[in-house]
């Protein structure tokens, strides 16, 4: 048990800090002093040593530097992102990355200062630390101090769990163990910016609830961040790190960006790896897991890896002609975009987005570039028309892609007559590009797809139903949405039907095959669910019946099936079962991957088993 003396403040209403002094010598020092009067400063030191906090950032002379955890998303050298197991930011006073070699470089001017705005912009936005060493270990040049103090606890500021859960009892035994001098002390500076905390810990509180920010809690957010002049990069990368540290979210995350970690040190992304990655994609618009999490990882890891044996890739070509054909314009040939070259373009960055291709997004960023010097050079307003024309149709793209998806794949999804009427009016441009465009691009291949459950199926249906009809004048817009809104709502509450019953029956489902066991569960669950206010009325008799199928299906799926699949390696039988057994195939892969954790199988072998049906 190492001793410290701690002391604790704030700055201004913004930033607070805690000071810690730890070793077995710490009560006999003298280490700080304070300045009184406008702008007084908190001075730290120790021989050789000064950490100095000021009114608007801090400075610093001699050894040491600052380190905090990674915020998932931000700008992550992919050293450190490859390696998988390190997790925190360090940064030594003094030192460089070597752009050749990739060594660290270190020189003796190790003095700074910097602002409290840039520190928790570069670092974390919440929590920095900041520190430095006193020890008989740790002298001679400052470069020679600091190479020691990276070879020494270097690995151990990068890996540690202490800086992430902020415990610095852990921190300061990990580091004080590691430097094996009775005589040496671990001066330790946390600085918390107060406003983004807040911020932080009401948006945890409010994602956590259940995985969804609704509009009254999202005006309680604008609120926090307006009060607090909070500017939207900040709230975003906020935003980003609370939704990834969600358990359910971090574990698919984790698992394809290990997937990705394996293929950039192999160079390339085998069929397999790939499809496991298109599976996790799609799994996470089921979880309502933001794409924002997977963007950054594709970015960094997946852009420079080849695809073993891939497809040809037709579409880029197709948008290569088309976007050089814009510029054909300044020597009088005839090449404006027409309906059918946007149609064509339109499949290209539907291709382009089912195989993650930012190949694609690149060729259109590549074109706006040279549109603009075409522009400053004095080339004709029929270049920008013709880009314009483009660009106005991918963002119709997006935006009916999205809206599309998330009322296939997400359970309580916000659902309003301004959404219909943008998917109508987006239908009717794209169908006047070719008639039946809108169902070809957005329709027709998600009813196929089998990751689509039976409520997401269901809601697209209606759909495109309910578009049609509004156009022949036979439904209003409030009447789908109301369509929607009810199956909406009867998803919702199968799902908190199943996880009320489960826990009751999955192993025990025997015992409620009589109807009288049944009706006396089905009281019981109505009487819990309506005690707890999560209905308002007695549960329909259907919805409780489906209920109970469900669990009997996977019991038998789990207890008969499964482990069958798994010894004779037998996908037939699995296939078998998800196309006539009428569970969600998301709902099975949960299942299947509890098993294997349960039962502590490898999980390879649960992606060989799947790998036919990729």
């Amino acid at each position: 048990m190492h001793r410290d003396i701690r002391l604790h403040g704030q700055i201004d209403e913004r930033i607070e800090y805690y000071a810690i002094v730890a070793g077995d010598d710490s009560h006999q020092r003298y280490f700080f002093n304070a300045a009184e009067g406008p702008g007084r400063e908190l001075r730290f030191f120790a021989p050789g040593n000064e950490f100095v906090l000021g009114p608007g950032g801090i400075r610093h002379e001699g050894n040491g530097g600052s380190f905090c955890e990674y915020m998932f998303g931000v700008d992550q050298p992919v050293p450190d992102l490859a390696k998988g197991d390190v997790i925190n930011r360090l940064v030594m006073y003094g030192a460089r990355m070597e752009e050749e070699s990739g060594n660290l470089i270190f020189d003796d001017r190790t003095g700074g200062q910097l602002g409290f705005e840039k520190m928790f912009f570069e670092g974390n936005a919440v929590v920095n630390y900041f520190f430095f060493i006193s020890s008989a270990r740790v002298t001679g040049p400052l470069r020679r101090q600091q190479e020691s103090i990276v070879r020494t606890i270097g690995k151990t500021l990068k890996r540690s769990a202490a800086v992430g859960e902020q415990d610095e009892n852990a921190l300061i035994a990990e580091v004080l163990a590691l430097l094996s001098d009775p005589t040496a002390l671990f001066f330790l500076f946390k600085l918390i910016n107060v406003h983004h905390r807040e911020y932080h810990d009401t948006f945890r509180r409010l994602y956590f609830r259940n995985k969804k920010i609704a509009d009254d809690d999202f005006a309680m957010l604008t609120a926090v961040a307006a009060r607090h002049d909070i500017d939207r990069y900040q709230q975003e990368r906020i935003r980003i790190d609370v939704m990834y540290k969600h358990p359910a979210n971090r574990r698919i995350v984790d698992e394809y960006k290990n997937i990705l970690i394996g293929c950039h040190r192999k160079g390339e992304i085998s069929r397999l790896e790939n499809a496991r990655l298109t599976r996790l994609k799609t799994l996470s618009v089921r979880n309502k897991i933001p794409g924002a999490l997977f963007y950054t990882l594709d970015e960094v890891l997946k852009n420079d890896k080849k695809l073993v044996a891939p497809e040809e890739q037709d579409y880029l070509s197709d948008i290569r002609q088309i976007l050089e054909g814009i510029f054909l314009t300044e020597r009088d040939i005839e090449s404006s975009i027409d309906r059918e070259d946007m149609a064509r373009l339109l499949f290209a960055k539907k291709k382009a987005a089912e195989n993650r291709d930012h190949a694609f997004e690149e060729l259109l960023l590549d074109a706006s570039r040279l549109c603009d010097e075409k522009m400053r050079d004095g080339a004709e307003l029929a270049i920008i028309e013709g880009f314009s024309y483009l660009i106005t149709f991918f963002d119709r793209y997006d935006t009916t892609s999205q809206a599309v998806n998330q009322l296939a794949f997400m359970e309580n999804v916000r659902i309003t007559e301004e959404m219909i009427r943008s998917l109508l009016g987006n239908k009717t441009a794209f169908d006047s590009l070719r008639d039946g465009l809108f169902d070809e691009l957005f329709i027709a291949g998600l009813l196929e797809n089998k990751y689509l459950g039976r409520y997401g199926r269901m809601k697209i249906t209606n759909l495109r139903r309910g578009l049609a009809e509004i156009e022949l004048n036979r439904l209003t817009v409030a009447a789908l949405m109301e369509q929607l809104l009810t199956i909406d709502r009867e998803e919702r509450l199968a799902i908190l039907l199943l996880s009320h019953v489960r826990d009751r029956i999955r192993n025990f489902y025997s015992k409620y095959t009589t109807k009288a066991d049944q009706q006396a569960l089905r009281r019981e669950v109505n009487e819990e669910l309506i005690a707890k206010k999560l209905v308002d009325g007695n549960v329909p008799d259907r919805l409780f019946d489906e209920t109970i199928l469900t669990i009997q299906k996977e019991a038998v799926y789990l207890h008969g099936l499964l482990p069958r699949i798994i010894a004779d390696r037998d996908i037939a039988l699995r296939e078998d079962f998800l196309e006539n057994s009428g569970l969600d195939r998301f709902y099975v892969e949960e299942l299947e991957r509890e098993y294997f954790e349960l039962n502590e199988l490898d999980l390879e072998e649960l992606y060989q088993i799947r790998k036919g049906l990729s």
